[in-house]
Protein backbone atom coordinates (compact mmCIF):
# COMPACT_ATOMS: atom_id res chain seq x y z
CA UNK A 1 0.00 0.00 0.00
CA UNK A 2 0.92 3.49 -0.53
CA UNK A 3 -0.05 6.60 0.90
CA UNK A 4 -0.21 9.91 -1.26
CA UNK A 5 -0.19 13.85 0.62
CA UNK A 6 -2.45 16.66 -1.84
CA UNK A 7 -0.98 19.75 -1.60
CA UNK A 8 -2.43 22.85 -1.82
CA UNK A 9 -2.27 23.08 -5.91
CA UNK A 10 -3.38 19.20 -6.12
CA UNK A 11 -6.62 19.86 -3.54
CA UNK A 12 -7.56 23.22 -5.27
CA UNK A 13 -7.37 21.67 -8.89
CA UNK A 14 -9.54 18.51 -8.07
CA UNK A 15 -12.58 20.40 -6.38
CA UNK A 16 -12.35 23.05 -9.19
CA UNK A 17 -12.23 20.34 -12.02
CA UNK A 18 -15.35 19.18 -10.22
CA UNK A 19 -17.26 22.60 -10.40
CA UNK A 20 -16.32 22.96 -14.08
CA UNK A 21 -17.36 19.36 -14.77
CA UNK A 22 -20.86 20.22 -13.32
CA UNK A 23 -20.74 17.05 -11.80
CA UNK A 24 -24.20 16.14 -9.89
CA UNK A 25 -21.60 15.36 -6.44
CA UNK A 26 -19.28 17.62 -6.23
CA UNK A 27 -17.79 16.21 -3.14
CA UNK A 28 -17.45 12.67 -4.74
CA UNK A 29 -15.70 13.97 -8.13
CA UNK A 30 -13.03 15.53 -5.85
CA UNK A 31 -12.46 12.95 -4.12
CA UNK A 32 -12.41 11.10 -7.48
CA UNK A 33 -9.85 13.64 -8.60
CA UNK A 34 -8.24 12.96 -6.19
CA UNK A 35 -7.61 9.56 -6.26
CA UNK A 36 -6.29 9.97 -10.39
CA UNK A 37 -3.67 12.17 -9.12
CA UNK A 38 -2.50 9.50 -6.73
CA UNK A 39 -2.21 6.84 -9.24
CA UNK A 40 -0.52 9.27 -11.41
CA UNK A 41 2.08 9.77 -8.59
CA UNK A 42 2.26 5.87 -8.38
CA UNK A 43 2.71 5.46 -11.86
CA UNK A 44 5.78 7.92 -12.12
CA UNK A 45 7.40 6.73 -9.27
CA UNK A 46 7.31 2.87 -10.17
CA UNK A 47 6.08 2.68 -13.77
CA UNK A 48 7.95 3.77 -17.08
CA UNK A 49 6.35 6.73 -18.36
CA UNK A 50 6.20 5.38 -21.98
CA UNK A 51 4.14 2.73 -20.83
CA UNK A 52 0.97 4.63 -18.90
CA UNK A 53 -0.78 7.53 -19.68
CA UNK A 54 -2.87 9.60 -17.90
CA UNK A 55 -6.30 10.57 -19.27
CA UNK A 56 -7.59 13.11 -17.85
CA UNK A 57 -4.06 14.92 -16.97
CA UNK A 58 -4.72 17.77 -19.29
CA UNK A 59 -8.12 18.72 -18.14
CA UNK A 60 -7.27 18.91 -14.27
CA UNK A 61 -4.22 20.53 -15.19
CA UNK A 62 -6.30 22.99 -16.22
CA UNK A 63 -9.52 22.54 -14.76
CA UNK A 64 -11.68 21.98 -17.74
CA UNK A 65 -14.06 18.82 -18.59
CA UNK A 66 -13.15 16.13 -19.13
CA UNK A 67 -13.15 13.60 -22.21
CA UNK A 68 -15.66 11.13 -22.10
CA UNK A 69 -13.12 8.31 -22.15
CA UNK A 70 -14.45 5.29 -20.63
CA UNK A 71 -11.57 4.59 -17.80
CA UNK A 72 -9.02 6.96 -16.30
CA UNK A 73 -4.98 5.51 -16.90
CA UNK A 74 -4.03 3.16 -19.89
CA UNK A 75 -1.01 1.30 -18.50
CA UNK A 76 0.78 -1.94 -20.19
CA UNK A 77 -1.88 -1.60 -22.58
CA UNK A 78 -4.62 -2.00 -19.89
CA UNK A 79 -7.58 0.11 -19.71
CA UNK A 80 -7.45 1.12 -15.79
CA UNK A 81 -9.93 2.77 -13.80
CA UNK A 82 -9.48 4.31 -10.03
CA UNK A 83 -12.06 3.88 -7.55
CA UNK A 84 -11.71 5.76 -4.82
CA UNK A 85 -13.85 5.66 -1.42
CA UNK A 86 -14.20 6.56 2.41
CA UNK A 87 -15.95 3.82 2.75
CA UNK A 88 -14.36 0.36 2.67
CA UNK A 89 -17.26 -1.54 1.47
CA UNK A 90 -17.02 0.01 -2.07
CA UNK A 91 -14.42 -2.31 -2.94
CA UNK A 92 -16.20 -5.51 -2.37
CA UNK A 93 -15.70 -7.81 -5.33
CA UNK A 94 -20.03 -7.17 -6.31
CA UNK A 95 -19.52 -3.67 -5.67
CA UNK A 96 -16.80 -2.58 -7.87
CA UNK A 97 -18.08 -5.15 -10.93
CA UNK A 98 -21.90 -3.31 -10.56
CA UNK A 99 -19.84 0.16 -10.62
CA UNK A 100 -17.78 -0.32 -13.75
CA UNK A 101 -16.92 -3.56 -15.65
CA UNK A 102 -15.69 -2.23 -18.68
CA UNK A 103 -12.61 -1.92 -18.01
CA UNK A 104 -9.31 -4.24 -17.50
CA UNK A 105 -8.06 -3.01 -14.09
CA UNK A 106 -9.10 -1.05 -11.32
CA UNK A 107 -7.32 0.70 -8.48
CA UNK A 108 -9.30 1.01 -4.70
CA UNK A 109 -7.65 4.35 -2.66
CA UNK A 110 -9.47 5.22 0.50
CA UNK A 111 -9.80 8.30 1.70
CA UNK A 112 -9.66 9.89 4.91
CA UNK A 113 -12.38 11.92 6.09
CA UNK A 114 -10.40 15.36 5.93
CA UNK A 115 -9.13 14.49 1.96
CA UNK A 116 -5.41 15.09 3.65
CA UNK A 117 -4.02 11.56 2.97
CA UNK A 118 -5.23 8.84 0.40
CA UNK A 119 -4.01 4.87 0.22
CA UNK A 120 -3.58 3.34 -2.49
CA UNK A 121 -5.14 -0.11 -1.49
CA UNK A 122 -4.36 -2.17 -4.29
CA UNK A 123 -5.79 -4.06 -8.24
CA UNK A 124 -7.43 -6.53 -9.42
CA UNK A 125 -8.61 -7.51 -12.90
CA UNK A 126 -12.18 -6.70 -13.62
CA UNK A 127 -12.32 -10.44 -14.99
CA UNK A 128 -10.79 -11.38 -11.55
CA UNK A 129 -13.97 -9.69 -9.66
CA UNK A 130 -16.05 -10.86 -12.06
CA UNK A 131 -15.03 -14.86 -11.26
CA UNK A 132 -15.04 -14.00 -7.50
CA UNK A 133 -18.67 -12.78 -7.93
CA UNK A 134 -19.92 -15.93 -9.26
CA UNK A 135 -18.00 -18.18 -7.27
CA UNK A 136 -19.38 -15.98 -4.17
CA UNK A 137 -22.93 -16.77 -5.67
CA UNK A 138 -22.48 -20.31 -6.25
CA UNK A 139 -21.27 -21.42 -2.61
CA UNK A 140 -21.91 -18.76 -0.06
CA UNK A 141 -25.36 -17.81 -1.09
CA UNK A 142 -27.20 -14.57 0.77
CA UNK A 143 -25.62 -15.62 4.08
CA UNK A 144 -24.70 -13.10 5.94
CA UNK A 145 -21.03 -13.00 6.42
CA UNK A 146 -19.16 -11.12 9.17
CA UNK A 147 -15.68 -11.10 7.34
CA UNK A 148 -15.57 -10.32 3.57
CA UNK A 149 -12.85 -10.79 1.74
CA UNK A 150 -11.52 -7.83 -0.39
CA UNK A 151 -9.99 -9.12 -3.19
CA UNK A 152 -6.90 -6.92 -4.01
CA UNK A 153 -3.02 -7.46 -5.35
CA UNK A 154 -0.63 -5.24 -4.07
CA UNK A 155 -0.03 -2.03 -5.88
CA UNK A 156 3.90 -2.91 -6.24
CA UNK A 157 2.34 -6.16 -8.53
CA UNK A 158 1.63 -3.65 -11.78
CA UNK A 159 5.25 -3.61 -12.72
CA UNK A 160 5.27 -7.79 -13.33
CA UNK A 161 2.17 -6.56 -15.97
CA UNK A 162 5.19 -5.09 -18.05
CA UNK A 163 9.14 -4.92 -18.23
CA UNK A 164 11.16 -5.47 -15.60
CA UNK A 165 11.74 -1.94 -13.80
CA UNK A 166 12.78 -0.56 -10.38
CA UNK A 167 12.34 2.18 -8.80
CA UNK A 168 11.34 4.73 -12.29
CA UNK A 169 11.53 7.87 -9.84
CA UNK A 170 10.29 10.36 -12.65
CA UNK A 171 8.59 13.25 -10.43
CA UNK A 172 9.78 16.86 -11.74
CA UNK A 173 13.24 17.88 -11.37
CA UNK A 174 12.26 21.60 -11.37
CA UNK A 175 11.70 24.07 -8.74
CA UNK A 176 9.34 25.99 -9.57
CA UNK A 177 5.43 25.92 -8.90
CA UNK A 178 2.13 27.43 -10.68
CA UNK A 179 2.36 30.75 -8.88
CA UNK A 180 5.96 31.74 -8.65
CA UNK A 181 7.74 34.50 -10.31
CA UNK A 182 10.66 33.81 -12.60
CA UNK A 183 12.79 35.46 -15.38
CA UNK A 184 15.31 34.09 -17.69
CA UNK A 185 18.84 32.96 -16.68
CA UNK A 186 21.37 35.43 -18.20
CA UNK A 187 19.15 38.15 -18.99
CA UNK A 188 19.88 41.41 -17.58
CA UNK A 189 16.91 43.04 -19.47
CA UNK A 190 14.70 40.02 -18.56
CA UNK A 191 11.11 40.55 -18.12
CA UNK A 192 9.25 38.98 -15.18
CA UNK A 193 6.97 36.32 -15.35
CA UNK A 194 4.62 34.29 -13.77
CA UNK A 195 4.69 30.33 -13.84
CA UNK A 196 1.32 28.90 -14.75
CA UNK A 197 2.00 25.33 -15.75
CA UNK A 198 4.47 23.12 -14.84
CA UNK A 199 4.31 20.50 -17.45
CA UNK A 200 5.10 16.63 -16.36
CA UNK A 201 8.62 15.49 -17.62
CA UNK A 202 7.77 13.10 -20.44
CA UNK A 203 5.58 15.74 -22.33
CA UNK A 204 6.92 16.23 -25.83
CA UNK A 205 7.33 19.92 -26.65
CA UNK A 206 8.58 21.67 -29.85
CA UNK A 207 9.88 24.93 -29.72
CA UNK A 208 10.85 26.55 -33.14
CA UNK A 209 10.26 23.10 -35.05
CA UNK A 210 12.77 21.00 -33.21
CA UNK A 211 11.82 19.02 -29.49
CA UNK A 212 12.74 20.32 -26.60
CA UNK A 213 14.79 18.26 -24.25
CA UNK A 214 14.10 18.92 -21.08
CA UNK A 215 11.06 20.23 -18.65
CA UNK A 216 8.83 22.64 -20.20
CA UNK A 217 7.40 25.28 -18.12
CA UNK A 218 5.01 27.72 -19.22
CA UNK A 219 4.79 31.55 -18.50
CA UNK A 220 2.51 34.07 -18.70
CA UNK A 221 3.88 37.93 -18.67
CA UNK A 222 1.48 40.76 -16.10
CA UNK A 223 1.13 42.75 -19.17
CA UNK A 224 -0.94 40.36 -20.72
CA UNK A 225 -2.57 38.97 -17.30
CA UNK A 226 -3.34 42.66 -16.74
CA UNK A 227 -5.60 42.50 -20.46
CA UNK A 228 -7.64 39.35 -18.52
CA UNK A 229 -10.98 40.68 -17.66
CA UNK A 230 -10.60 39.79 -13.65
CA UNK A 231 -7.30 40.86 -10.89
CA UNK A 232 -5.75 37.87 -11.69
CA UNK A 233 -3.55 38.35 -8.47
CA UNK A 234 -6.32 36.94 -6.42
CA UNK A 235 -6.41 33.88 -8.14
CA UNK A 236 -5.14 30.94 -6.33
CA UNK A 237 -1.90 29.77 -8.54
CA UNK A 238 -3.02 26.42 -8.74
CA UNK A 239 -5.78 27.68 -11.07
CA UNK A 240 -3.89 30.21 -13.04
CA UNK A 241 -3.80 27.56 -15.81
CA UNK A 242 -7.61 27.31 -15.78
CA UNK A 243 -7.99 31.26 -15.82
CA UNK A 244 -5.49 31.46 -18.28
CA UNK A 245 -6.84 28.78 -21.01
CA UNK A 246 -10.39 30.37 -20.42
CA UNK A 247 -9.46 34.16 -21.17
CA UNK A 248 -6.53 32.82 -24.11
CA UNK A 249 -3.96 34.45 -22.28
CA UNK A 250 -0.50 34.17 -24.38
CA UNK A 251 1.56 31.10 -21.89
CA UNK A 252 5.65 31.07 -23.44
CA UNK A 253 7.21 27.82 -22.61
CA UNK A 254 10.75 27.78 -21.27
CA UNK A 255 12.97 25.08 -20.38
CA UNK A 256 13.17 24.56 -16.85
CA UNK A 257 17.09 25.11 -16.98
CA UNK A 258 16.81 28.64 -18.85
CA UNK A 259 14.64 30.08 -15.88
CA UNK A 260 15.56 31.41 -12.23
CA UNK A 261 13.74 33.17 -9.70
CA UNK A 262 13.08 36.62 -10.19
CA UNK A 263 15.60 38.53 -7.72
CA UNK A 264 12.62 41.12 -7.85
CA UNK A 265 9.25 39.57 -8.13
CA UNK A 266 7.58 42.70 -7.79
CA UNK A 267 5.39 44.34 -11.38
CA UNK A 268 3.00 47.01 -11.50
CA UNK A 269 -0.42 46.58 -10.04
CA UNK A 270 0.99 43.66 -7.30
CA UNK A 271 -0.23 43.76 -3.64
CA UNK A 272 2.20 44.41 -0.78
CA UNK A 273 3.04 44.85 2.63
CA UNK A 274 5.65 45.83 4.40
CA UNK A 275 7.46 43.22 6.07
CA UNK A 276 8.82 44.51 9.14
CA UNK A 277 5.28 46.33 10.40
CA UNK A 278 3.32 44.03 13.33
CA UNK A 279 0.05 45.07 11.41
CA UNK A 280 0.81 46.11 7.69
CA UNK A 281 -1.61 48.16 5.45
CA UNK A 282 -2.30 47.12 1.76
CA UNK A 283 0.18 49.03 -0.66
CA UNK A 284 -0.08 48.88 -4.34
CA UNK A 285 3.02 48.36 -6.65
CA UNK A 286 3.06 51.44 -9.02
CA UNK A 287 6.60 51.61 -10.25
CA UNK A 288 9.86 49.31 -10.43
CA UNK A 289 12.70 50.97 -11.04
CA UNK A 290 16.50 48.58 -10.99
CA UNK A 291 16.21 47.01 -7.61
CA UNK A 292 13.82 50.06 -5.73
CA UNK A 293 10.09 49.33 -5.64
CA UNK A 294 7.33 52.18 -5.65
CA UNK A 295 3.91 51.86 -3.32
CA UNK A 296 1.11 53.69 -2.62
CA UNK A 297 -1.22 53.10 0.38
CA UNK A 298 -4.66 53.13 -0.21
CA UNK A 299 -4.06 53.04 -3.67
CA UNK A 300 -6.45 51.77 -6.33
CA UNK A 301 -6.88 48.19 -6.95
CA UNK A 302 -6.61 46.39 -9.99
CA UNK A 303 -10.21 46.21 -10.91
CA UNK A 304 -10.56 50.40 -10.58
CA UNK A 305 -7.55 51.69 -12.28
CA UNK A 306 -5.78 49.35 -15.03
CA UNK A 307 -1.59 48.74 -14.02
CA UNK A 308 -0.71 50.51 -16.69
CA UNK A 309 -2.38 53.84 -15.55
CA UNK A 310 -1.63 53.21 -11.87
CA UNK A 311 1.46 55.77 -12.42
CA UNK A 312 -0.72 58.51 -14.25
CA UNK A 313 -3.48 57.78 -11.63
CA UNK A 314 -1.37 58.54 -8.34
CA UNK A 315 0.34 61.81 -10.48
CA UNK A 316 -3.23 62.98 -11.31
CA UNK A 317 -4.49 62.45 -7.65
CA UNK A 318 -1.18 63.89 -5.55
CA UNK A 319 -0.33 60.43 -4.44
CA UNK A 320 2.44 59.78 -1.91
CA UNK A 321 4.64 57.05 -3.01
CA UNK A 322 7.25 55.51 -0.75
CA UNK A 323 10.09 53.53 -1.87
CA UNK A 324 11.81 49.76 -0.51
CA UNK A 325 13.92 47.54 -1.76
CA UNK A 326 12.45 44.14 -2.75
CA UNK A 327 13.76 42.13 0.73
CA UNK A 328 11.59 44.75 2.35
CA UNK A 329 8.35 43.61 1.10
CA UNK A 330 5.66 40.68 1.09
CA UNK A 331 3.27 39.68 -1.33
CA UNK A 332 -0.42 39.94 0.18
CA UNK A 333 -4.04 39.63 -1.63
CA UNK A 334 -7.34 41.60 -1.52
CA UNK A 335 -8.89 38.56 0.25
CA UNK A 336 -5.87 39.27 3.32
CA UNK A 337 -7.00 42.74 4.04
CA UNK A 338 -10.88 42.43 3.58
CA UNK A 339 -10.55 44.23 0.42
CA UNK A 340 -13.31 43.80 -2.61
Amino acid sequence: MYQFTPDEIDSSRANHQAVIQDAENIDAKRIGNLGEIAFEQFCREYLPAEMWEWQNEDAIRRCNPESFAGHDFEVFGYEVDVKTSRDVSAFLPENLVEMDSADDIIVMVWHRDNEDSLILLGWEHVATLESKVETEEQFSGDTPAKLDHLAARPMNDLQDLGPNTANMNQKPENPFQPGDRVEKRDDEDASVGVVVEVLPPETQIELFGQEMDGEAVRVAFPSSLDEGPGDWRDIEPALLSSYCDDQDVSLYTYKHENLKFAENPYTVGDYVVKSSHDDPNLAVVVGIDGDEVSVVYEGPTGEEVAPANLSDHCDDEDLKRYQYSPDELEFTTLEEHGED
